[in-house]
């Protein structure tokens, strides 16, 4: 039983881990669009909020490395309904505009999170 116990716990530190990041993009595609913070956690929803949920995966997915699997534990989905956003993304890219609108997006996340860990390293040393 022990055993059980600890690799739940195990888990759940992987599950909150993997949340830093999509509670980042998250905040940054609501930021973009125009939307109330938490929205993206909520049912299906507008249409509109479906698309910035699928944004969010996407770029949750591309930007940060997490597997399919990771991603839909954080948005609270399922790993194909993240594949499925994330082609639908891919697809959206091949417009100009859409694709200069995630790239800047992907770049500031970048940038964001590259200066949070040089902030944390240096008050560290």
């Amino acid at each position: 039983m022990e055993h059980i116990m600890n690799i739940l716990i195990a888990k759940r530190s992987d599950v909150m881990r993997w949340r830093a990041p999509a509670s980042l993009v998250e905040a940054a595609v609501c930021g973009a669009m125009g939307l109330p913070a938490g929205v993206l956690r909520t049912g299906r929803g507008q249409r509109r909020v479906a698309f910035a949920r699928q944004l969010a995966m996407y770029l949750t997915h591309v930007g940060f490395g997490l597997t399919l699997t990771q991603v839909g534990a954080c948005f609270e989905r399922d790993r194909t309904t993240v594949r499925h956003a994330c082609a639908l993304v891919e697809d959206r890219r091949d417009q100009p505009a859409f694709d200069l609108a995630v790239s800047a997006l992907e770049t500031g996340l970048a940038h964001f999170a590259f200066g949070l860990q040089l902030s944390f390293a240096s008050e560290a040393a």
